[in-house]
């Protein structure tokens, strides 16, 4: 067995207990003080482990956590940037419902998954990188934000202004599918609002006084679907909808909130430009659209599929024979990857369901893929 991967296999009930303590310890996104127990926690581990910690403080959601650990006397030739989230989907009181506990080589519950196992990886793969360091040039920067779940608004200019800084990002978000494939590609993310004004009347008395916004916002809607583009990868959902009083008025205002999801950047501008172009059909109504992309596409770039050649070749190392993926959804590697800085996404847990009731985690990949990390920094780090 290799040995680096032997000595991480002797911590995995180690690595197992503070996934534990973790999840037990529930940070939804829109509970600042709770994600800040969490990053107080984190603190603690790391500054155990030799890292330096600072926080970020904010206002508008918990506070950001970075760790510096310097692995050369010298000066450094560089950075890694390890990037996670200490929030989840799941609201408070839901340990109750869905308690940790491990099954037939599993680990469930609330943010297992999503990412905090993901962050148990980094920390076990920082000790291993320590105990192995001999040659690393670079230092290694972790950092873990608050609001990943809500769109990073609080924390992207910090990832931003880390990112600038390294020469590579290295996403902890979990692995793809039973295999655990690596994620080198994500769609952007986007949110519409389109909200219209129409005119309230009787609508058994006097219906054509009136201008229905229902029926307005409907055909709206409709024409929307029209930007989809399964080719390149443009998807359109109306998620929300809300609309009217009651049956028998015909309805003076309606609002929806529409996610779009884009697998090139180029592609956002012209989407932006078809949402605000909108036109009421009925003239007596008024049309007002808000929103924009908020989250640009992780691209798989050349720079990118050289990271993953490497952790693929690592990965044989380890048993591993792994793949690649693109996936639909976001995280805040793609803010990295716009900036154009290599970045490898999926160097998390291996399990399944996010956001669902039965996530979890594969427990004995947790060291393989802490072990899959740390070769992967000491590789970068030479």
């Amino acid at each position: 067995m290799n040995p680096l991967l032997k000595g991480l296999n002797q911590k995995k009930d180690e690595m197992l207990a503070l996934l534990r303590q973790l999840v037990e310890l529930e940070s939804p996104s829109t509970e600042k003080a709770a994600v800040d127990r969490v990053a107080r926690l984190l603190g603690d581990c790391i500054a155990q482990r030799g890292g330096k910690v600072r926080v970020f403080p904010s206002r508008q959601a918990g506070d950001i956590l970075r760790a510096e650990f310097k692995f050369t006397s010298g000066r450094a030739a560089g950075q890694i940037l390890l990037l996670g989230h200490m929030d989840t989907v799941w609201e408070m009181g839901t340990i109750a419902k869905m308690p940790f506990h491990v099954a037939k080589g599993r680990a469930y519950g609330p943010g297992s998954y999503d990412m905090k196992a993901g962050i148990v990886i980094a920390l076990y793969a920082l000790d291993a990188v320590r105990a192995a360091g001999e040659g690393m040039r670079k230092n290694v920067v972790l950092l873990l934000t608050a609001d990943e779940e809500t769109g990073s608004k609080a924390s992207r200019g910090v990832i931003e202004k880390e990112a600038w800084k390294s020469d590579c990002a290295l996403v902890l978000e979990s692995a793809h599918g039973p295999e655990g494939a690596l994620k080198t590609a994500r769609k952007g993310v986007g949110e519409y609002e389109i909200r219209v004004q129409g005119r309230a009347a009787h609508a058994g008395l006097e219906p054509e006084k009136g201008a229905s916004a229902i029926v307005e916002l409907s055909r709206q809607l409709l024409r929307t679907l029209d930007f989809a583009d399964e080719k390149r990868g443009i998807t359109i959902n109306p998620g929300v909808i809300q609309g009217g009083t009651r049956s028998n008025v015909v309805a003076a205002e309606a609002v929806a909130r529409v996610d779009v999801r884009i697998t090139r950047l180029a592609d956002g501008a012209k989407l932006h430009r078809r949402f605000m172009g909108l036109k009421p059909f009925d003239k007596w109504t008024k049309l007002t659209v808000s929103g924009g992309i908020n989250r640009p596409p992780l691209e798989r770039t050349k720079a990118t599929a050289e990271l993953f050649g490497k952790a693929k070749k690592l990965g044989r190392e380890l048993g591993l024979n792994l793949s690649e993926v693109a996936v639909g959804g976001g995280s805040d590697g793609n803010f990295t990857s716009a900036l154009g800085v290599p970045t490898l996404d999926g160097m998390g847990s291996v399990g399944d369901g996010a956001h669902a009731n039965y996530e979890h985690v594969v427990i004995s990949e947790l060291p393989r893929r802490a072990a899959l990390l740390a070769r992967l920094i000491l590789e970068l780090g030479k």
